[in-house]
């Protein structure tokens, strides 16, 4: 009786636990060309917290606040031989990069 009621115990601990985790934001990266041709990339934030956010292509990391609800700008390509896939994007929230603060906010 006294195993079944540390296994229960332990059981109803590791089920707590695992629902206090912090999930990443919910972000959209929305792609698109210009009138020009160049690709473009841009981020919506679906969260009601600020993010701290960038983009990056060919090697240049543009780093930017993102406030909740909001887009960021559209950030275009140097060379009409980038692609979407030659972007990266990666978004958290700003409580856990104060870093961030120092950059322009969108």
């Amino acid at each position: 009786m006294k195993n079944l009621l540390i296994t229960l115990f332990f059981a109803l601990l590791i089920l707590l636990l695992t629902n206090i985790v912090y999930a990443k934001p919910k972000t959209k990266t929305i792609y698109g060309r210009n009138l020009d041709g160049f690709a473009q990339v841009k981020i919506k934030n679906n969260t009601t917290e600020s993010l701290a956010c960038y983009i990056a292509i060919d090697g240049y990391k543009i780093k930017f606040r993102l406030q909740a609800l909001r887009e960021s700008k559209w950030y275009t390509a140097t060379d009409k031989r980038f692609q979407y896939r030659s972007f990266s994007s990666w978004c958290d929230y700003l409580t856990f990069y104060p870093e961030y603060l120092k950059y322009q906010s969108f």
